[in-house]
């Protein structure tokens, strides 16, 4: 019965995929309509029946549960979480992702080759970030996967300082981790990687309603570590205000000290393709490891990001990540496959929809992206600032908005209010002792537009408190 079902479906597939684009088509064409948020309820189906009702019923049942209570987190109003969108480009590209079904491991040899679309990629992805082509790199499901595995590969840079082999033997004594303001996936990485969450040193940030380390403070830290090696991770964009570390001070730290440093430059990385920004990053080509999302910036569908490593600690990275015992491996330096370089033994061709983008719209285009969203950003803080009921929390440096109310006592209903109203989706957060709001606009989407009735939709509220 089952195969009458699978063979009824796949005669019918050219039918079955038609519909499934009209509606994608639809949804995309009226994604500016549809609401940011959905408070309805769906009741869980618990068991699976004896037999399966077809792509065409399933299709259906997907509609009448499901479709309605989708939001537009991939819409130019949903301002929360620095959630991308998708271009037309990356969609093109993973739906093929989809079809074409790679274990992309190998770049190489007479199976599956599509690693080496990923290393194209990566090296495309260089180009746009003006970054050395002495890095190795390749995509793991977001920034937490990311971070995971450079510091993973600085874990075993440090035991080979203290002559240890961390990834055969285990982490043993303590791994020295400094930063200032760690996104909580670098942080939660640490706890994954056996070095603990709550064990790095924190270093001051700076004065003057900054995120970014201080740099005196910093040396003071390394030098109490009395030449102890250390990671260090710092950020190119933190979440709150955009702040960057000095990475030309860091550089200078770097001659003096012993010390792996990582960067976290999830969507921060991208000023580096803008003139106007990318000294942001001046300097930050001479990290060891870089952490970059591209569900964010870039615009891919979701579950995507790169990880950087310098292409001198590609044997640490080998070390910590090889399948040791699989014999058909052969050397897995010469014989190539990312199965050796990264957590997952299983991949999807996540590097597709990277590259449909990136060659779809080239440097220019990302430039003009970023250039867009910011301005978008300054838009949205000059209501802030001209509205005596809003005050900023910070600076904008980039593309996220943080701001508060007067009274802080309103920020909660304020937010809970505008979230619900589906126009604009933004987040809360707490900075510097306050309750606020955060605002990131990362969707190619937004417009003079969305920003206007996102404002507007703020001053109705405003009213109704």
């Amino acid at each position: 019965m089952i195969m009458n079902t699978l063979s009824t479906d796949q005669q019918n597939l050219d039918a079955i995929l038609t519909e499934v684009k009209q509606q994608g088509i639809d949804y995309l064409n009226h994604i500016h309509e549809r609401s940011t948020a959905n408070p309805s309820e769906v009741e869980i189906i618990p068991d699976l029946s004896e037999e399966g009702i077809g792509v065409k019923n399933t299709f259906a049942q997907f509609n009448r549960r499901f479709e309605p209570v989708m939001v537009a987190s991939s819409g130019p109003r949903y301002w929360g979480f620095v959630t991308g969108g998708t271009t037309p480009a990356a969609i093109a590209g993973d739906w093929l992702s989809t079809i074409y079904d790679q274990n992309t491991q190998t770049a190489k040899g007479t199976g599956d080759i599509s690693a080496v679309i990923e290393l194209e990629t990566i090296q495309l992805l260089l180009s746009l970030f003006n970054l050395p082509k002495d890095y190795f790199g390749g995509f793991v499901t977001g920034a937490t996967l990311s971070n995971f595995t450079c510091l993973a590969v600085a874990r075993q840079w440090i035991g080979k300082q203290l002559g240890k082999d961390f990834a055969r033997e285990g982490v043993s004594g303590t791994v020295k981790v400094l930063s200032a303001t760690p996104h909580s996936s670098a942080v939660k990485s640490l706890s994954m990687l056996g070095l603990g969450s709550g064990n790095f040193i924190q270093v001051k940030v700076m004065e003057g309603n900054r995120e970014a380390l201080d740099v005196a403070d910093l040396e003071l830290k390394i030098q109490a570590l009395n030449g102890e090696p250390f990671i260090l991770i710092s950020s190119a964009g933190t979440v709150n205000t955009v702040d960057f570390d000095d990475f030309e001070a860091i550089n200078i730290l770097k001659e003096k000290y012993n010390f792996w440093w990582h960067i976290d430059a999830a969507f921060g990385g991208f000023a580096s393709c803008s003139p106007k920004y990318r000294h942001l990053l001046k300097g930050w080509e001479n990290a060891d490891s870089i952490t970059v999302d591209c569900h964010k910036w870039l615009n891919v569908p979701y579950e995507s990001a790169v990880f950087f490593v310098k292409e001198k600690h590609q044997l640490l990275q080998v070390e910590t990540f090889q399948n040791s015992n699989a014999a058909y491996l052969g050397d897995p330096m010469e014989n190539f496959s990312y199965l050796n370089f990264l957590p997952e033994n299983s991949r999807r061709l996540k590097a597709l929809p990277a590259w449909f983008t990136l060659t779809s719209y080239g440097k220019r285009g990302y430039q003009e992206i970023i250039e867009t969203n910011v301005e978008m950003a300054l838009q949205f803080a000059d209501f802030i600032n001209e509205n005596p009921n809003f005050g900023l929390l910070a600076p904008v440096r980039l593309n996220t908005v943080c701001f508060s109310l007067r009274d802080e006592s309103l920020v909660a209903v304020f937010l809970n209010k505008l979230n619900k109203g589906g126009k604009v989706f933004m987040t809360p957060t707490f900075y510097n002792g306050k309750k606020g709001i955060r605002a990131a606009f990362v969707n190619w989407r937004t417009s003079v537009a969305d920003v206007e009735l996102a404002t507007n939709a703020m001053l109705e509220i405003l009213n109704e408190l």
